[in-house]
């Protein structure tokens, strides 16, 4: 045998390219993080778990996303750099292997009523280039099918310069396919008089019932001294042309008491000054008005198609592009899969495969033209995982944001398939997870802990599943915990009857709601739950006597600058605390009043808008994040000031209310409401723009906890929450009920399911196969019969 085959039979040795196999974190001191250092696998699936507010989101998102997304940014010129925000870099010390990040979160998706699922996907694009191909009459190009695109026509004299100049007569033309009437959204709006003026007074007496439209204010001059009309006549006896210029007039100068002023018709004004605003901005009078006053309806010329006549009427085997978007999305795969055209055989492909990863992901329920805005947190992030799927990119380090929210556990399991789809193709997945169905399949277990806020913030364990098991964790040792069927349940104390429910898929529903006990309305993403509960619910006979809360997960209400102090209107009973101690008024106590710092008016952070971005925000330099003037934080209660009481969590503020000098029960109460909720972990001043769906919906929950109601009906309470956090939402639940209230779970949780009283189950399947009550029962009925889906994964979590 040669030397040189000899040679040859030696492993190769290892290309240093080869050797990047972990992204490297060292001190990352982000938020609550106390120097975490860890090491990562890359291209295996890593899931993030612990208690909430243990610090998982600060080192997966606001550490390793944050720092890649800054990175990549870094690499563009400086000319382009300077259109970008300026990110700061995460408070870590060494971040090494680091690859692009792609961030699949739950953050709602836009709500501009031009957006659906279809135009959120690119299916939309490919459907309307199918159309303009295939559809017969042939109305034009693709854009003639779009509803985000008008019709133009316009004609005139250009001059073209050659030679002698001369001019040319040319027409421009383009076809869209946007309906003329309701311009793309499907709705007209129309305002209600009725709520604008009381008819049978005069202006005088105060007819007008707008907010700020009083007759002592200037307002009240300008109608007074214009002379379009009589102030002291009853609006129901003016002339056509006197109404015509209370309502409708342009703007006009006209000069009262000497000063010159324009005057407008009442509905063009405001359209400017209340209409046209996001409505989630306004003051909660204003707001409370324009929901009233503006009445939307189906637009008459288009069907609420959003799609102009031309488009409609061009069709491809009797389908139009306006049925082809409201067709179910599982039906519109099969109707496509149908179509055999050689001549756009890759397109057909194309959309193919896009129709099928909606029906892969548990989507194929919903329809194309279903506005954006109208998702759930879990349905926003499945269909931006959509992209992703088909990708043919590989190395990319995709973050996911608890992908199995709003799913049933028959769902969870095709969403674990496509978690490990992605990772076999060579990514990184790194996923922040609190089911123990999904932490299973990890490759890789990093567990933060021990406890929330300040507790929290060190890793507790880094390693396999088995050896999460094995370990002392928290997270560890409730892994197993499985909720035991309850041996008695309660008995209800009167019904709720829903008849005839018939809101989106819902096909004819009658039903009793049981009350004075704790119901669960479960059933797979898609039968028809939430329809139910808080499409029909509230509207039945009886409901409003009840005193009905729904507590969603819908962001609340609300602007930078509130925090759980102000929401729950804890920030009074302390600011009247402090001003008690100092023996100074307590305006000086509100960042919103008096005391707030000028350079960034009490905001604690300095924000940059930038038009086509997502804004950036840096502290302010002056008050170093305080949002307090100096002066203010020399006034002290307990040997604290206002800003060190607001950076406390609330478990902390609880005993710093209780007892002792800063004792204060107003304040004490509604921490203690906070605790009950698992909120311990929050500070006082957190923007709430920051908290997630689950937080959000809890601290709702807190706050209507004091108010009389006596059904609460809340959606998926359980989201965001770690497996030792769900007793103490049952034990708060169980509290409820006992104190005499009906509460109502649209709930996935199998704890939760097997805590019930009663269950309601709806199904069988998703969309046009659910919206029938499937089953209606004792939990323990459920999984003696094992008839529905839910029953068989109930009866096997409970090992029955």
């Amino acid at each position: 045998m040669s030397k040189a085959t000899r040679a040859d039979t030696r492993a190769p040795a290892a290309h240093a390219a080869d050797s990047h196999d972990l992204i490297r974190v060292h001190g990352a001191r982000e938020n609550n993080l106390k120097d975490v250092s860890i090491e990562i696998p890359k291209r295996r699936l890593t899931v993030f778990t612990g208690v909430s507010g243990s610090g998982k989101s600060s080192l997966v998102f606001d550490t390793i996303a944050a720092e890649s997304q800054r990175l990549i940014n870094e690499t563009y010129s400086a000319f382009v750099q300077g259109f970008m925000p300026t990110l700061a870099r995460p408070e870590v010390d060494v971040l090494d292997g680091l690859t692009t990040a792609i961030i699949v979160d739950q953050q709602r998706m836009g709500a501009d009523p031009r957006s659906t699922v279809g135009t959120a996907t690119d299916a939309n694009a490919m459907l309307r280039i199918l159309f303009s191909r295939l559809g017969k009459p042939h109305i034009g190009p693709p854009g003639a099918y779009a509803f985000n695109v008008p019709s133009v026509r316009a004609a005139g004299a250009i001059t073209v310069e050659r030679g002698a100049k001369k001019a040319v007569k040319a027409t421009y033309t383009r076809t869209g396919g946007m309906c003329p009437r309701c311009e793309g959204r499907g709705t007209v709006s129309d305002i209600d008089l009725t709520q604008l003026y009381d008819d049978s007074k005069s202006l005088a007496e105060g007819a007008l019932t707008i907010p700020g439209y009083s007759m002592d204010g200037w307002y009240g001059r300008i109608f007074k001294g214009c002379g379009f009309f009589d102030p002291d006549k009853p609006i129901r006896k003016y002339t056509k042309r006197e109404l015509h210029d209370l309502l409708h007039k342009e703007p006009t100068k006209i000069k009262v008491e000497g000063i010159n002023l324009t005057y407008e018709g009442l509905i063009p004004k405001i359209q400017k000054s209340m209409l046209s605003k996001d409505v989630d901005a306004l003051q909660p009078h204003v707001r409370a008005f324009v929901e009233r006053a503006m009445t939307f309806s189906v637009c008459p010329e288009c069907d609420g198609t959003r799609l102009s006549e031309g488009a409609r009427s061009s069709k491809i085997e009797e389908i139009s592009i306006a049925d082809a978007c409201a067709m179910q999305i599982s039906d519109l795969a099969e109707w496509v899969r149908g179509l055999d055209e050689p001549s756009v055989a890759p397109l057909l492909t194309a959309l193919q495969q896009t129709l099928d990863s909606f029906v892969e992901i548990g989507l194929g329920y919903l329809a194309l033209d279903r506005p954006s805005g109208t998702l759930s947190g879990g349905e926003a992030q499945r269909v931006k995982m959509i992209r992703h799927l088909g990708s043919s990119l590989t190395d990319v380090t995709y973050v996911f944001d608890e992908p199995t929210i709003g799913l049933h556990p028959h769902d969870i399991q095709r969403m674990n398939g496509l978690l490990l789809r992605l990772r076999d193709k060579g990514n990184t997945v790194l996923v922040v997870e609190h089911k123990p169905e999904t932490i299973a399949i990890a490759d890789h277990v990093v567990d933060l802990g021990p406890g929330a806020g300040t507790a929290g913030g060190t890793v507790c364990f880094e390693g396999t599943v088995e050896g999460l098991r094995a370990g002392g964790t928290v997270t560890g040792r409730h892994f197993d915990d499985r909720a035991a069927l309850k041996d008695t349940v309660r008995k209800p104390t009167g019904r709720l009857p829903v008849r005839g429910a018939t809101m989106h898929n819902l096909q004819g529903v009658d039903v009793d709601i049981p009350l004075g006990v704790l119901c669960v309305v479960t059933g797979v993403a898609g039968s028809g739950k939430s329809s139910l509960v808080h499409g029909s619910l509230p509207g039945q006979p009886g409901a409003a006597e009840m005193g009905v809360v729904s507590v969603d997960q819908g962001a609340i209400r609300g602007s930078r600058r509130s925090n759980p102090a102000t929401y729950t209107g804890l920030l009074d009973p302390i600011r009247k605390a402090f001003a008690k101690a100092n023996g100074v008024k307590p305006a000086l106590f509100s960042a919103n009043s008096e005391g707030a710092c000028p350079t960034c008016n009490g905001a604690g952070v300095v924000y940059t808008d930038l038009a086509m971005m997502a804004g950036v925000s840096a502290p302010c330099e002056e008050c170093e994040g305080k949002r307090y003037q100096a002066s203010v934080l020399e006034y002290h209660l307990g040997g604290r000031d206002i800003s060190e009481v607001l950076a406390m969590s609330v478990t902390e503020a609880g005993e710093f209310f209780g007892a002792g000098e800063a004792r204060t029960p107003a304040a004490h109460r509604i921490l203690g409401r906070l605790a009950d909720v698992g909120l311990g972990y929050l500070s006082l001043g957190q923007p709430l723009t920051t908290l997630s769906g689950g937080e959000r919906q809890r601290l709702k929950l807190a706050t209507h906890m004091a108010e009389k109601g006596g059904v609460f009906v809340l959606d998926e309470p359980t989201t965001g929450l770690h497996l030792a956090d769900v007793e103490q939402l049952l034990g708060l639940l169980d509290r409820l009920v006992d104190s005499g209230k009906s509460i109502i779970v649209v709930e996935h949780h199998q704890a939760v399911m097997a805590h019930a009283d009663w269950i309601i189950d709806l199904g069988p399947g998703a969309g046009h196969d659910g919206g029938r009550i499937v089953f209606e029962g004792t939990p323990a009925d459920l999984v003696a019969t094992r008839s529905t889906l839910t029953g068989e994964h109930l009866a096997a979590y409970v090992g029955a």
